[in-house]
């Protein structure tokens, strides 16, 4: 269990064996950045020594769910050496990577704000609740950034062709497009999201918890998101060094200044 508040990830463990993890940045919509991602990872490694561990919910602290990554923290970052920049590419890949492939079942309960990394988040859980007033999009290419890494498992969430959709526009779309195409499972009123995830969670404790190990590995088997480590290295790579390129550069200037980015020129 976490014991600081402050901390920007919590995590507790019930006597069910259910396990609650919060992204607890809400001054910053759950923006991840390099504390994040270590929590994140923390918390995976805490809750892979607990024996009791069925069901893990993953949710937002405030407004929204997960809004990404902190653009602020990536600018920072896009400036520091190109192994800083490797090694947050990998912790964020390994970050959805273990939640993928986590051998207990996952539950997203979605509200507001999803974007960027956070649509990856969802991707790799076995079961999304959306809010009526949650809110995706895969917007990395707008600030020239690219989510190679998460793409593997929004392939496998939504398919390939809403992938070409959406991971080039950078479009938002709402919770019941999410449902339509793949990404959430249910969409129930926010107020009625907690009851919603506790039905879930209820439905999964009544199963046996090895037959469902051995169901998600299998499913997993045949899933983009189970890729070899040669590929994972290769995706890392790519998400490292495009931080760090030219593009990048006038994608986030833009962000900070708030502007149009150079590469787009509004109609006549």
């Amino acid at each position: 269990m976490t014991i600081d508040p402050s901390s920007p990830i919590l995590w507790r463990l019930d006597a069910r064996g259910v396990a609650t993890v919060t992204f607890n940045r809400p001054e910053v919509n759950n923006a991840y950045n390099g504390e994040f991602l270590a929590g994140v990872l923390g918390a995976m490694d805490a809750l892979g020594k607990e024996a009791s561990l069925r069901v893990v919910i993953l949710r937002g602290a405030g407004k929204h769910f997960q809004a990404g990554a902190d653009l602020k923290w990536i600018r920072a970052l896009a400036g520091r050496t190109a192994e800083d920049n490797l090694a947050a590419s990998r912790d964020t890949a390994n970050a959805v990577r273990r939640l993928n492939e986590l051998p207990v079942p996952t539950v997203a309960l979605v509200q507001g704000a999803c974007f960027g990394g956070g649509t990856g988040i969802v991707a790799a859980c076995d079961v999304v609740i959306a809010a009526e007033n949650a809110v995706f999009s895969i917007a990395e290419t707008r600030w020239g950034l690219m989510g190679g890494i998460i793409l593997p498992q929004l392939v496998d969430a939504i398919g390939v062709r809403q992938v070409r959709r959406y991971a080039q526009t950078g479009e938002r779309f709402d919770a019941r497009q999410a449902r339509d195409i793949g990404l959430a499972h249910e969409v129930v009123p926010l107020a009625e999201l907690d009851a919603a995830g506790a039905r879930t969670v209820e439905q999964l404790l009544q199963n046996a918890p090895v037959a469902n190990a051995q169901t998600k590995a299998v499913a997993l088997e045949c899933a983009w998101g189970r890729m070899s480590d040669e590929t994972f290295a290769r995706l890392v790579a790519q998400h490292a060094a495009k931080r760090q390129s030219a593009e990048a550069s006038e994608g986030l200037a833009s962000f900070a200044e708030k502007r149009p980015a150079n590469w787009y020129r509004p109609p006549a």
